[in-house]
């Protein structure tokens, strides 16, 4: 995870922050039902920080390209998502140059290409969503609470929507080429001047398609006044560039468990957008029976190598091309949408108060303890950031829909995101939906939890 946050300086005080205090809640931890779908996405995400202009992430041919290995050649057909995230910094205190995000589309077919944008947003991290503090969890029904632009674009297109400064349509010439982003990152007027952009497009084309994204210090008019880069000069850097640098850390093969590792940043094609879940005790029921009271039960959100929390589901994306110094996995699953249904069956003969929560436990793959382990009082660490829409049945009968914004530090237990009082033999079918947010640390997880009497 890295947060573009402008350093400040906190004043001392005498009453140091006590040590966080690590408590065990004990519950059993589940694989979730569903998978991954089939729908690619194209992951530019690497170099995260980008200080070198060049290609973050080709899927063209690499034929007549002057490097081709910067190519990974792979076409786009029907339903297909593009996310970017990446981060401009002055090198130099002088060198406050604006550098561009281009996304490129290309048709290499004999027939004109239409794509349909879908939903799709993009924002900065200045001055479009700012890092701020926000409390542990907010109303957000109407999408003006965000911090950090992953929060504000997966908040975005959660709700369906489509940036007005995304087109909704282009249509691609045969043989030809057309720009979807042409968006600058400016640093300047920043202190300290670093600036970032979270990018996520969800797209249909009608024939094939190559992408690219890449990276542009704005070219001069004769004045000296900065402009954006024009198609021909993005085609350019396109056949005759190379890699974007500085380059991130190489990722720990997977089967070296017994190193430290690193995941490394996504730059690829990565298989699935979004994980479709019914959640029911088994597959052959068509309700989750809720826990005992005093007793809880939660599944893994996001689990990854090294961190599936007791379950060994690994659910990060597998990639379907990559650069070899970039990770094997899409770890984190950026842009992601979990869509769980959770039919909740009372059993019991008297009424029970269910809970429900998302929770950010301390990462682990085996299990050390007889359930999951938080904080006490968590650092300020921030794990998740992200807003979180839930939808349920009241105690009345009616339907309700909730955005919750949420903002969870490593090792914390989390609010509810609803709590239903369930009759006896009654079923109360809860949906939580989530776009995993770009700047967040997996794994989370989803508790179900019945009160104590």
């Amino acid at each position: 995870m890295f947060s573009f946050l402008p350093s400040f300086l906190i004043a001392q005080t005498t009453t140091p922050t006590p040590a966080p205090v690590e408590v065990v809640q004990p519950q059993i931890v589940r694989s979730l039902p569903g998978k991954l779908d089939d729908v690619p996405v194209f992951n530019s995400n690497s170099p995260e920080l980008v200080l070198k202009e060049g290609i973050l992430l080709s899927t063209f041919r690499g034929k007549g390209k002057k490097m081709p290995s910067a190519h990974l050649n792979f076409p786009f057909k029907g339903r297909f998502d593009i996310f970017a995230h990446h981060v401009a910094k002055a090198s130099t205190p002088s060198d406050l140059r604006t550098l561009y995000l281009g996304i490129m589309l290309h048709n290499p077919t004999s027939q004109p290409v239409t794509v349909n944008t879908i939903h799709a947003a993009s924002y900065l991290s200045q001055p479009d969503a700012p890092f701020i503090d926000l409390p542990s969890q907010k109303n957000n029904y109407f999408g003006r609470v965000f911090a950090g632009p992953g929060s504000r674009v997966t908040s975005d297109v959660l709700r369906k929507r489509r940036q007005s400064t995304i087109p909704p349509q282009l249509i691609i010439p045969p043989g030809k080429t057309r720009m979807i982003m042409n968006a600058p990152i400016s640093v300047k007027e920043l202190e300290p001047p670093i600036n970032g952009r979270s990018t996520l497009m969800r797209l249909w084309s009608s024939g094939k398609v190559h992408a690219a994204s890449l990276a542009m210090f704005a070219p001069t008019n004769a004045d000296g006044s900065e402009r954006p880069p024009t198609l021909q000069e993005w085609q350019n850097l396109l056949d005759n560039g190379d890699l974007a640098g500085p380059r991130d850390k190489a990722p720990t093969p997977l089967e070296d468990i017994n190193k430290p590792i690193i995941y490394g940043r996504v730059s690829g094609v990565a298989k699935g957008s979004q994980w479709n879940s019914l959640v029911v005790d088994n597959p052959k029921k068509t309700y989750l029976t809720i826990p005992q009271p005093g007793k809880a039960f939660s599944y893994g959100i996001a689990t990854l190598h090294r961190g599936t929390l007791g379950t060994n589901q690994i659910q990060t994306a597998k990639m379907l091309a990559r650069y070899p110094d970039t990770a094997y996995y899409a770890h984190g699953n950026y842009g992601i949408q979990y869509s769980l249904q959770l039919p909740l069956l009372n059993k019991s003969s008297t009424l029970q108060t269910v809970k429900v929560s998302l929770q950010t436990p301390i990462k682990e793959d085996k299990l050390t303890k007889n359930g999951l382990r938080f904080f006490d009082n968590p650092s300020k660490r921030v794990f998740f950031r992200g807003t979180v829409r839930v939808r349920y049945t009241d105690d009345r009968g009616l339907p309700r829909t909730r955005y919750l914004h949420l903002v969870q530090n490593r090792g914390q237990r989390g609010e509810p995101l609803t709590t239903l009082n369930i009759k006896p033999g009654d079923k109360r079918l809860v949906e939580v939906d989530l776009l995993y947010p770009p700047d967040a640390t997996p794994p989370q997880v989803l508790t179900v939890e019945t009160e104590d009497k």
